[in-house]
């Protein structure tokens, strides 16, 4: 279905409607470059949500947990920062999580009207902003740039537009699976296995081992869902015989990259499941276990960025660093959040809706993000908040659809432009 507003709106509507929609585009695009915070993605999100604040925006009574959840959460930053907010640093990390908890619920909020094209352009933005950091990412990776080749790297590994390498593949994991999709549904076949190709190229050039298991976690999930709710023998077969030249398609395509000695030689590196900074008493492993005591000890945390002052790096655990620049305020919060998000999103993967399979993908990634969660610090990473925010506004928008409804019913429902 073309992402069109209804041809019903008047002119000064349909204006608005498409200026909301451009800034929607534009916010999925702007998550791509995040070199310094505030990054760009920051400026494009304030307008947008001023704009629609200003011509008209609303939440949805089932959007309440999110958002009493949400601010528990940066309550408890706020709390913390208190006892460093001589340190700039620690004072904008809770600003600019403020923020991003805000671009939540703002999704959450514009998906209440026009569903399916408000949901249309901001994925297409996210699409366009993972093919611009996948080939930059590849293409700096075999020197293309030359000596600014480097910019777009960090020890030997594709970071693209991002500031981290670990951060790139876990952006394309949604984008890579809304394309995957795509396939299965026999949509744009040829243009979407090469899209797809191009984020997998990047992803596996990321050599972020997280953003590997998530991403092949994601995709079986996601084509399990497709399969299940599709509506014909007819759709199933098509979506097994895809899988299966996928697979193979993929397969030769990673056995390519991996003829590519530098490619092989980091792959069999990274695929380790333990690295030496995992390990030992000031490990990953071991600081969680540090960490948690601390945690015990201090019920208003120790603040903000503090953790990495304690023990050389971050906690690399987004639940224990809730506890440590938050404390229980912002832990338990995050905790919460994480459990009822994914209970509440699981009632709604078989409710029949116009935008259903895109659903099917948001939840599939958002258990891969909160899975990575556990290994990495995710507190920051835009696209977290958007599959958060987006997730919401899907399940708030698709509870009519539980019950029965006439045509006209459903059609009011999906909304028109405001």
């Amino acid at each position: 279905m073309p992402a069109t507003p209804a041809t019903s709106v008047a002119g000064p509507l349909l204006a608005t409607e498409s200026l909301r929609g451009a800034l929607l585009w534009l916010m999925g695009f702007s998550g791509a470059f995040v070199f310094i915070e505030p990054s760009p993605y920051e400026i494009v999100g304030l307008i947008a949500i001023v704009l629609f604040v200003i011509t008209g925006l609303s939440l949805r009574a089932a959007l309440v947990p999110l958002v009493l959840l949400l601010v528990l959460l940066n309550v408890g930053y706020a709390s913390s920062v208190v006892q460093v907010s001589d340190q700039t640093k620690p004072v904008i990390w809770v600003m600019v999580s403020a923020f991003l908890a805000t671009t939540a619920v703002f999704y959450a909020a514009m998906l209440g009207t026009n569903t399916q094209y408000r949901l249309d352009l901001l994925m297409r933005g996210y699409l366009a902003a993972a093919l611009v950091a996948s080939l930059v990412g590849v293409a700096a990776y075999f020197r293309a740039f030359g000596g600014a080749s480097d910019l777009f790297l960090l020890y030997s590994r594709a970071r693209g537009t991002f500031n981290d390498p670990n951060v790139l593949g876990a952006f394309l994991v949604l984008p890579g699976l809304v394309v995957f999709q795509r396939m299965l549904a026999g949509r744009l076949v040829i243009r979407s296995t090469l899209m797809l190709l191009v984020m997998l190229a990047a992803l596996l050039l990321s050599f972020s081992r997280a953003a590997w298991g998530v991403f092949l976690f994601a995709a079986v999930l996601m084509m399990g869902l497709t399969f299940l709710t599709s509506r014909s023998v007819n759709e199933r077969l098509r979506i097994v015989m895809v899988a299966v030249l996928g697979l193979l398609v993929i397969a030769a395509f990673v056995v390519a990259l991996l003829s590519v000695g530098q490619v092989a030689d980091l792959f069999k590196e990274r695929a380790a499941l333990e690295q030496s900074y995992d390990v030992g008493r000031y490990g990953r492993f071991g600081r969680y276990l540090l960490g948690a005591e601390i945690a015990l000890e201090h019920p208003f945390g120790i603040g903000p960025l503090q953790f990495a002052k304690l023990f050389v790096e971050d906690p690399h655990n987004t639940f224990l660093n809730a506890f440590m620049s938050g404390g229980w305020f912002a832990g338990f919060a995050y905790l919460t959040l994480s459990v009822v998000t994914v209970v509440m999103s699981t009632r709604f993967l078989f409710v029949r809706t116009p935008w259903q399979p895109t659903y099917h993908a948001v939840y599939a990634a958002y258990l891969g993000v909160v899975a990575e969660s556990v290994i990495i610090d995710i507190d920051h990473w835009r696209h977290y908040f958007l599959i958060l925010g987006v997730l919401w506004g899907l399940m708030a928008a698709s509870r009519p659809y539980l019950m029965p409804a006439p045509a006209a019913g459903r059609a009011a429902i999906r909304g028109s432009p405001a």
